[in-house]
């Protein structure tokens, strides 16, 4: 049995006294540590409380303390006249305490020790930078939200006694409330006939198409994807196992006669698209092969899924209807989400269906978010009630219509003679497509350096096509025009 005094104890206890936590549980916590990793054995005799506390130089009533936790934890066991001991099966032949590191105590496993699945498919394709200026694919600007005013809408939910018992509720079929007020939203403003039976909400588009696949794609399946597609979809069809197979695009939108003559050959399980703004070519779905789609649909048996990410923004005219509401025969599964004006915590995910998909959809939400967000989802039912969300997305399509078209301008007068694109009339992102062959990854690392960053996500090129989606919204309008500047200084630098 090893003596108290041969362990090396201040190598294995450190105290900060700056820390929150209290000194008697960093001294218990580092002893247990150091029993976990081996470095005191079982039947090990702890040191006297009176010795222990002049050792570290602490009180001895927090040594007391420490034994007690030690105890109450089951590590050790005190015996009468004989002193404290830590617990557990003795070795036959003890080995010498060694002291331990301050790496040897607290490094966590670099690795595991059991094989597991790894996917490549689903390493992470976002990059960050330390620049000031930054083109992503189109999202809003957190800074034109009200945070003022939302915290307050949320915060007299919290406070408000109805909604006390909500917060301890499962409610993986969501707030009813705001299911029946985003359903009317969605039905007035889309052209929809749903109830609240026909919504599930989910945290984001990612998880709405998660939740489709896992429920409707199986290994081998055919998915259909413009031959320019959201690359986070396709990782998400590729990890449920269905072949992706690309359909070609041009000004109308996905062509319609090459999804025909696909189907004739093959068996074709589902079409992803984004009709209302392509991604990433911003282009519109025509009307007319928004009734020839529905039509192949019906005729072959594929799925649609209709996600209309950026319906909110347009600009110049009404947005076209999307595919959903005028489905007559239950081939389409609309996604979108709510609220992308309001800052990221206030926006949600929805999925738009048929019942009896519903309710296998809404077991699938019951695992992986069975909590959900009710008080958030209150809050957001208000503002549709109040009016607010209206107010908040007409403030905020006026300011990114201005954007919009100084940035349009600021790319004709400087990089006109370079590239070509078009006015999209919604969205928050303009497609562009070089004239000439220039090396985009080469062209992002010279901007880099002149602190503007540009994600490779945002660079589309290969041997017939040579182009960049370059977002403008969360741009202001003297941010848009240094960034294009740095573009086209950078541009000139390389050619």
């Amino acid at each position: 049995m090893n003596s108290p005094v041969e362990a090396p104890y201040k190598s294995f206890v450190s105290i900060d006294r700056q820390s929150t936590t209290a000194v008697y549980l960093q001294i218990a916590n580092q002893l247990i540590n150091a029993i976990q990793r081996g470095f005191l054995q079982a039947g090990t005799r702890l040191p006297g409380t009176r010795s222990f506390s002049e050792l570290l130089q602490v009180h001895r009533n927090t040594i007391v303390a420490v034994y007690e936790e030690l105890d109450a934890q089951g590590w050790v066991e005190t015996r009468p006249n004989k002193g404290t001991f830590i617990i557990g099966k003795i070795d036959a032949r003890p080995q010498k305490i060694r002291a331990a590191t301050e790496t040897q105590l607290v490094q966590y496993p670099k690795v595991t020790g059991f094989s597991f699945r790894k996917s490549s498919l689903l390493d992470n394709p976002f990059e960050h930078a330390a620049c000031d200026y930054i083109f992503n694919d189109g999202t809003p600007d957190i800074r034109l939200t009200q945070v003022a005013q939302l915290s307050s809408l949320y915060t007299a939910n919290l406070k408000r006694k109805s909604n006390h018992k909500k917060l301890g509720y499962y409610n993986q079929d969501g707030s009813e409330f705001f299911k029946r007020n985003l359903s009317n939203y969605l039905n007035l403003s889309r052209g929809l006939h749903i109830s609240n039976d026909n919504i599930l909400i989910t945290r984001s588009t990612e998880m709405s198409v998660y939740i489709t696949a896992e429920i409707l794609l199986s290994k081998d399946d055919i998915v259909l994807v413009g031959a320019l597609s959201y690359f986070s979809v396709n990782m998400i069809f590729q990890k449920s196992g269905a072949r992706i197979m690309p359909v070609p695009i041009d000004e109308e939108g996905i062509d319609v006669e090459a999804v025909r003559r696909i189907c004739e050959r093959h068996t074709i399980r589902m079409l992803y698209i984004t009709p209302h703004h392509h991604y990433p070519t911003t282009v519109t779905l025509s009307a007319q092969r928004r009734l020839q789609l529905l039509e192949l649909a019906a005729v072959y048996g594929f799925i649609i899924l209709e996600d209309d990410y950026d319906y909110d923004f347009h600009y110049d005219k009404t947005p076209v209807l999307p595919l959903a509401s005028a489905d007559k025969n239950g081939m389409v599964v609309y996604i979108g989400a709510f609220g992308k004006s309001l800052a990221p915590g206030f926006r949600t995910g929805f999925i738009v269906a048929p019942e009896d998909l519903m309710g296998e959809m809404r077991k699938h939400l019951g695992i992986i978010d069975r909590q959900g967000d009710i008080l958030m989802e209150q809050v957001l039912g208000e503002m549709i009630e109040e009016g607010v969300i209206h107010r908040y997305l007409k403030k905020s399509l006026k300011v990114y219509q201005e954007r919009r078209d100084h940035f349009v301008a600021q790319l004709e007068e400087h990089l006109g003679d370079y590239m070509t694109f078009r006015k999209p009339a919604g969205g928050l992102a303009v497609w562009t497509q070089w004239k000439q062959p220039v090396n985009l990854l080469s062209l992002a690392k010279e901007c880099a350096k002149n602190d503007l960053f540009i994600p490779k996500t945002l660079l589309y090129q290969h041997k017939d096509l040579t182009a960049m989606r370059l977002g403008f919204g969360h741009l202001t309008t003297k941010e848009a025009q240094e960034s294009i500047a740095i573009l086209k200084h950078s541009l000139l630098t390389q050619l």
